[in-house]
Order: C-alpha cells, then structure tokens, then sequence
C-alpha cells in the first residue's frame, strides 16, 4: 500500500485549501488515517484521524473547528479541508494509515504501518 498526499499550496492567511490523500496498491483496509505536519524546525504533529469504517473523528485542538477530515471508502481516499489558515499552519502535511490502531490512537505516531510521502503547505500573513 502507498499512500501520496495532493494539494500543496501557497495561500494567504485567511484562505482555505484542501488536502487529498489516496491510497493505492493491494486491499487497503485500514482501521484509521490521520493528517499530521511537520512545521519548519518542529516535530511532526498529529492533527486529525478518522475512523475508516465509522466515520469518527478526532483532532488537534490547534486545528478544531477549522480543519475538517472526510474519508471516501470507495475511492480510498481521505481529506483534509483546511479554512481559517494562518502562518503557523505552513509545513508538511503527512497522511498515515495503521491497519490495526483506532482513530482515537493515532495520536500516537510510533510504528504506524503506512506513510505518505507529504505535501507542502505555505501560508503567508
């Protein structure tokens, strides 16, 4: 399984963007996925997870209310929309997948089975 994250940008703090990650390769059924980013000079941090059965989602205070993660099953893909952006948001923005960890644990980083590659995000003030 590969998965490879789509939407890098430069926008104006205030504005909106909106990531797709898809997966390919073998039956990809995952327990959870989640968006995490890796600002300049930062530890990657979890932002959001949702569940890939049920739906449930989980994020990062510093995100809620303005980061919004969806999932479409049937195209294996997951998404975050982005609104309300502001400088401290730029980095690289990683989706994973665990075949086994729910949505609630994804905030725990370690051992994840799948990660994407990353895409880039810039938000100028």
């Amino acid at each position: 399984v590969q998965l490879q994250a789509f939407g890098r940008g430069l926008v104006q703090a205030g504005g909106s963007l909106r990531l797709t990650c898809a997966a390919s390769g073998r039956t990809f059924r995952p327990v959870a996925l989640g968006w995490f980013r890796q600002a300049p000079g930062k530890e990657r941090g979890f932002l959001a997870a949702i569940s890939w059965t049920g739906g449930s989602t989980y994020y990062a205070d510093s995100v809620k209310g303005r980061f919004t993660i969806s999932r479409d099953n049937a195209k294996n893909t997951v998404y975050l929309q982005m609104n309300n952006l502001k400088p401290e948001d730029t980095g690289l923005y990683l989706c994973a997948a665990d075949r086994a960890r729910p949505a609630q644990a994804m905030t725990q980083q370690k051992g994840m089975d799948y990660w994407g590659k990353g895409t880039l995000v810039t938000v100028s003030s």
